[in-house]
């Protein structure tokens, strides 16, 4: 059997932070207290009303299949969003409810990447994303950005990297693993040089709620043709509930609805009539407190970093991660990071997920997680690192 195995398995590799969870739980069974900076995820769950709603379609027995691109009503809900919120027209026809943000880059990527193809993408990025492309047998061209980039690809970068072979661009603003979003000046340049030679653009914005320093913005309102990924899973805390949605010019919605019958049938029944609630008043006050609340946290980790010796280049601003450079205290970050778990009980992730570029010299510190904990793992690593060598 394991001769019979996809060739495209050689281009996946493993996702290294899962690795480092298993550590971190094999100590907690030993009964260590770990503080958790490392998994992307909101300590924050769903409010209360999200929870009802989800028991009360269960209990009215909405249980059955919906559409493949999602119920109606939620579609709306999400195109009413847009308008609210940024002031936008997205048509509920553009909008399609997937299985996740990770259903929608994958129903992108069937759609858009033929074998062969380069998607030009910074390093560092999600690790995800560059094997989505290889799934479909395209190749991910990594383009290092540092931080006078924002860690984000440049429009040089992307006139600079394109070659006969090159297919499109996957962005994500604000990025996992940095924090940071594109400058929308540059963005516009971006989407403007991939049109002109004819490449697509995929915006990954599953972190666009969680941005703290600037309005409201979207992609969708530079350019009809971008194809943007979303996701309930951060600024509304459903995590679990495997819930996200895809915008897509109103011409190729019956091709993606065609691959997502046949991928998937459809999301969660439950998870979508939850997620109705996510738009109420009520859902909306507390999803709005809890993005202040993560903003006060990145306002005391970041210095509370930089006072410690990390570097921050750039202040993250929107997601919950900082990213760190370590090199003053390692020339591995990744045998750091494992030094960190063990004796100072802190869950920290190295770059080596995110791709080359910064794979020895940075980490990623997650702030989703309480200040309490937060200001505990800052004691804790000052500890650390007050050790000899």
């Amino acid at each position: 059997m394991e001769n019979n195995l996809a060739s495209r398995l050689a281009h996946i590799a493993p996702f290294h932070v899962m690795e480092l969870m298993k550590m971190a739980a094999a100590l907690e069974s030993q009964g260590r207290h770990l503080i958790h900076m490392g998994i992307g995820e909101p300590d924050f769950t769903a409010p209360q009303i999200v929870i009802d709603a989800a028991a009360k379609a269960m209990a009215d027995g909405r249980l059955q299949y919906t559409s493949a691109l999602g119920v109606p009503a939620l579609r709306e809900a999400i195109s009413n969003h847009y308008a609210e919120k940024f002031g936008l027209n997205v048509p509920a026809s553009r909008i399609i409810v997937t299985a996740g943000a990770s259903a929608a880059l994958l129903l992108a990527c069937a759609a858009l990447v033929e074998a062969g193809r380069e998607v030009l993408m910074p390093d560092p990025c999600y690790p995800c994303n560059r094997h989505f492309v290889a799934a479909f047998e395209g190749k991910a061209k990594l383009v290092a950005s540092g931080p006078e980039h924002r860690f984000q690809l440049s429009d040089q970068m992307v006139r600079e990297h394109w070659t006969s072979d090159t297919a499109g661009v996957l962005l994500a603003s604000p990025s996992n693993p940095t924090g940071t979003s594109i400058a929308v000046g540059e963005l516009v340049k971006i989407i403007a040089s991939v049109k002109e030679r004819g490449g697509f653009t995929i915006v990954d914005e599953i972190y666009q709620g969680l941005s703290y320093d600037a309005p409201p913005f979207s992609a969708l309102s530079l350019d009809d043709d971008v194809v943007i990924i979303n996701s309930f899973s951060k600024y509304f805390n459903m995590t679990g509930w495997r819930l996200g949605w895809l915008v897509v010019p109103e011409r190729i919605v019956p091709e993606l609805e065609k691959l997502s019958q046949n991928l998937f049938i459809c999301p969660s029944s439950i998870a979508q009539h939850a997620a109705l609630a996510c738009f109420s008043p009520e859902a909306l006050t507390i999803y709005e407190k809890r993005k202040a609340e993560f903003k006060r946290r990145r306002d005391y980790i970041v210095p509370a970093l930089r006072e410690l010796g990390f570097g921050v280049p750039v202040m993250p601003d929107g997601a919950f991660y900082v990213y760190a450079d370590c090199s003053r205290f390692t020339n591995d970050a990744d045998a750091f990071a494992k030094q960190v778990l063990n004796d100072a009980g802190v869950v920290i992730v190295p770059g080596l997920d995110f791709g080359p570029a910064t794979a020895s010299s940075y980490v990623r510190l997650s702030y989703a997680n309480s200040m309490e904990n937060l200001q505990e793992a800052i004691v804790r690593l000052r500890k650390f690192l007050a050790q000899p060598a």
